[in-house]
């Protein structure tokens, strides 16, 4: 039979595709944050919810040109929704290329744990193969390779010491060329898009409570994340993801660190802050761990979250909404 349908006519147009809200997510995940155990999840989690995972193939350009901002943009944003896109980059400003600016969401970590994971990460691999890190490094050479960690603080070499340090902070500042200058600037930039366009920046040291946060405030995307993440099964791909090969610097040269890292560091407790206040908002209280013999900043610190508020004034899911309108 060849002809025209009358499908239309007599049944009008197919109902168009209902959208969660949000349906534009992006995770600009911050290097040796857990960002691996998250995107695992998120693989997971992609199918069962059907949303659309856009990833990045891409690890080591985080900082764009104009161009390369505007055709990124592009991109993410004629992704079929709704999607969740993730990669290591900076802050993006969608609305200043005249696009959507989606809800972002991230997650961080102490800066010197940080730093010191991504320092023998580069040298080790992790435990899905001892090799990895020969393919991610292949110049490296042997003496760079075996540096100690102390002779290169205490001698500040250039990984040891700014503007290599100052790595947090730009990715919520932005593509800014001062984003990338150690700096009061980069700072309260930093913080002011905390506050405008992320609807989440949680700490790895208390990843189970960002995950409950996640899957209450965006259950479309995260729904049943805790127990997937508590899974043994998926405990067991998850330990592959750790650094191998980690050694403790001296309490003299974590102290130069943190010296040096003093805005990363203020970053970091002002994200904790406002992460503890999310939390006792929703009724999520902090375990408070036992003191440990390890230096002060090699471990995540005892955690002295406040008793849950009872705000029976301002609604939940109207404060979500508020959030959602930034």
């Amino acid at each position: 039979f060849v002809g025209n349908s009358t499908y239309l006519d007599d049944h009008g147009p197919p109902p168009q595709k209902v959208l969660p809200f949000p349906s534009q997510v992006v995770y600009n995940r911050v290097g040796k944050c857990g960002s691996r155990t998250v995107v695992l999840l998120l693989r997971i989690l992609s199918e069962k919810h059907g949303f659309n995972l856009v990833t990045s193939d891409i690890h080591n350009k985080t900082r764009l040109t104009k161009n390369e901002q505007m055709e990124l943009i592009k991109n993410i944003s004629t992704a079929e929704q709704p999607y969740l896109f993730t990669r290591h980059v900076h802050f993006l400003n969608f609305s200043r290329f005249g696009g959507d600016q989606p809800v972002y969401i991230n997650i961080i970590r102490d800066p010197v744990n940080r730093f010191l994971s991504n320092y023998f990460f580069r040298r080790f691999g992790d435990w899905r193969g001892e090799q990895n890190h020969m393919i991610r490094t292949p110049n490296m050479r042997q003496e760079e390779r075996y540096l100690d960690i102390n002779v290169c603080i205490l001698e500040n070499y250039p990984e040891c010491s700014n503007p290599r340090l100052f790595y947090i902070i730009p990715y919520f500042c932005g593509q800014h060329p001062r984003c990338r200058e150690p700096g009061e600037w980069a700072l309260e930039r930093a913080k002011l898009n905390v506050n405008e366009n992320f609807l989440l920046v949680g700490i790895l040291e208390e990843l189970e409570d960002v995950l409950l946060l996640l899957e209450r405030f965006l259950p479309h995307y995260f729904k049943d994340v805790l127990n997937i993440y508590k899974n043994p099964e998926h405990r067991k791909l998850g330990n592959l993801t750790v650094t191998v090969k980690k050694t403790v610097p001296s309490p003299e040269a974590i102290q130069i660190l943190y010296q040096r890292m003093r805005y990363e560091y203020e970053f970091y407790y002002y994200v904790k802050e406002q992460f503890h206040l999310l939390k006792r908002k929703f009724g999520l209280k902090s375990h408070i761990r036992k003191p440990s013999p390890r230096p002060e900043f090699f471990i995540p610190s005892p955690l002295e979250t406040e008793e849950p508020i009872n705000d029976e004034e301002e609604d939940d899911e109207k404060w979500l909404e508020d959030i959602y309108k930034r």
